[in-house]
């Protein structure tokens, strides 16, 4: 749209609403918090209702379904109304449905449970952590290990999406890629502080994820492949190692597992995450992503009318 017949004070106005890309992003994440909030709050008494009939804890596989199944549903209305205000789609904003479980979603999954059993194997020979004796048996080892999935992969879609879906594309749009990846990543580390023993590297730890994952998302250009990282990690730290996984520790895990050294070297309460070794394990994540995955695919141009915000060269590494 040209500003060549409006006048001075129609001018300012329309710079100050609309920019390149529509209504400029601050607005549009205001819509969007004030469409998410209520929603949120009103499906917070409603899941509160449910838990209460049920009586089922979040830290039960049902409980954790009810309660993410719920916030999950919320986040994505939220952002298929935006995308209706925008022409745009949950795609645009980074999740593509006709990719979902898609190869590079188990990629994600495989590489991230081999690098915790890499870590937990280092801190096993370290003497600072045992993995002892089996919790379940029998039957409910498989009831488990199939239960803890989908509350896990729930988890992983709410907080990626949340952080790197919409308000991530949303911030791309007004400042740029990578200041938006700093910014959403600052947030999401901050929200870790408030996790149990959140006050050491935890936060530190999930600063950084988010910007590894910010890269992945960069170069793959959606989020199946960083949801498939996101829940294998979960889902191995919550069942199959049965370790604090964010400082929460969940009922019906695989083992009795325990930790003997310094908070520095394992975490402490908040989990191998927040050790020393976890950041040095997702710097190295970083080079290997970097390595391994090559071109810039997010965002969609198509979803971007600004030219200066395009990829301009598709393939450039960035």
């Amino acid at each position: 749209m040209s500003n060549t017949f409006l006048q001075p004070g129609e001018t300012a106005r329309y710079n100050t609403l609309k920019g390149p890309n529509g209504l400029r992003a601050g607005w549009r994440l205001l819509i969007f918090f004030a469409i998410l909030l209520p929603l949120g709050y009103a499906a917070n008494r409603m899941i509160d209702s449910v838990l209460e009939k049920l009586h089922a804890d979040f830290f039960t596989p049902l409980g954790g379904t009810i309660v993410l199944g719920g916030l999950a549903s919320t986040l994505l209305l939220t952002a298929w109304i935006m995308g209706r205000m925008e022409g745009r789609s949950l795609a645009d904003y980074g999740l593509p449905w006709r990719r979902a479980f898609c190869l590079q979603f188990w990629q994600g999954a495989a590489f991230s449970f081999a690098s915790l059993t890499a870590l937990l194997v280092v801190l096993r020979l370290s003497s600072a952590f045992s993995f002892g004796s089996l919790a379940i048996h029998g039957a409910d080892i498989v009831k488990y290990a199939a239960a803890w999935t989908v509350p896990l992969f729930l988890s992983a879609l709410v907080e990626d999406f949340f952080y790197r879906g919409y308000l991530l594309f949303t911030l791309t749009t007004g400042i740029g890629f990578w200041p938006a990846a700093v910014v959403t990543s600052l947030l999401m580390g901050g929200a870790h502080y408030f996790n149990p023993g959140g006050h050491g590297l935890g936060p530190v730890a999930a600063t950084l994820y988010c910007l590894v994952t910010c890269l992945v998302l960069r170069r793959t250009g959606d989020l199946w492949m960083p949801l498939g990282i996101h829940s294998a990690w979960s889902w191995g730290e919550v069942f199959f190692y049965s370790v604090p996984s964010s400082g929460q520790v969940a009922h019906g895990h695989l083992l009795n597992a325990s930790f003997h050294g310094p908070a520095w070297l394992t975490g402490g309460a908040f989990g191998p995450e927040a050790s020393w070794l976890n950041v040095a394990l997702l710097v190295i994540w970083g080079l290997i992503f970097s390595a391994w995955l090559r071109g810039v695919k997010y965002p969609n141009p198509a979803a971007i009318p600004d030219s200066r915000m395009r990829i301009l060269v598709p393939g450039t590494a960035s």
